[in-house]
């Protein structure tokens, strides 16, 4: 599988993540369905690291590291979009007034 194919596979996946998140908020308070996405990528990325840690001694020891990258990568992941859409707000956000 080439880079592209793997970038898009990446974005496809993404969407549908946020096509659900979408689909949810229709019905539930955004900031909710906000926080379930983000209480279930915790989740998710927890069992990731201890399913590929060698015992629960090395998982406890890699704690810190662990924390480290996930908020390091979710940091980049959020300043990207902030500054998206920050240049295109009025594109992305329509006016409620």
């Amino acid at each position: 599988m080439s880079n592209t194919d793997k970038d898009k596979e990446f974005y496809e996946m993404a969407d549908a993540f946020i096509a659900l998140a979408n689909k949810q908020s229709k019905n539930t308070d955004p900031g909710k369905v906000s926080a379930t996405f983000l209480y279930a990528a915790a989740r998710f990325n927890t069992f990731i690291f201890a399913s590929g840690s060698d015992s629960a001694n090395d998982f406890a020891s890699n704690k810190e590291n662990s924390f480290d990258y996930f908020m390091a990568e979710y940091k980049k992941m959020l300043e990207e979009h902030f500054a998206d859409y920050k240049e295109n707000f009025d594109k992305y956000i329509v006016n409620k007034k």
